[in-house]
């Protein structure tokens, strides 16, 4: 394994960090399987990924209409 620095903007780094820690999930490995997904001949996503993806969307979420009625901002 190795440690590597990579150059992305601040509010792109700080909204994927709060989802992936709000999902459950690894930074690190959800940039690894994008990374690894490029290099396939087809670029396509990996089963793996594709699995964590369908679980995350099948997550209890509450609906909100409105975000301001709902939580008075």
């Amino acid at each position: 394994m190795a440690l590597k620095t990579f150059n992305v903007q601040e509010e792109v780094y700080k909204k994927f960090s709060d989802f992936c820690k709000g999902h459950g999930v690894s930074m690190s490995k959800q940039v690894e399987m994008f990374m690894e997904s490029m290099l396939e001949e087809k670029a396509e996503a990996k089963q793996e990924y594709l699995e964590k993806l369908e679980r995350i969307r099948k997550g209890k979420f509450i609906r909100i209409k409105s975000f301001t009625d709902r939580y008075g901002l």
